[in-house]
């Protein structure tokens, strides 16, 4: 792959991961939010395997795209909404 490739596949990713990132910290439901933060993980993944980072790109996938988002879907389905108690 030429250089000039890789920098627009990388130029892509950053602003997809960047648009999740807005997307994450912008949205009402934790959910939406979570899968936003996978997506952003996934994207910087990308772009470590496009930088050559193997090592990096591997655990960057297990924690970013895997454990973190399963721990945090956990921990918002022991949660309340609030939204439910609410009259009106």
């Amino acid at each position: 792959m030429s250089p000039e490739v890789a920098l627009l596949i990388m130029l892509y990713l950053s602003l997809v991961s960047l648009a999740a990132t807005v997307k994450a910290v912008m949205d009402r439901d934790l959910v939406k939010a979570i899968a936003y933060s996978a997506i952003q993980s996934i994207a910087y993944a990308i772009i470590y395997a496009l930088l050559l980072a193997p090592d990096i790109l591997i655990v960057y996938l297990a924690v970013g795209a895997g454990i973190y988002p399963v721990l945090m879907l956990y921990a918002v389905s022991k949660t309340r909404r609030f939204e439910e108690n609410e009259p009106g």
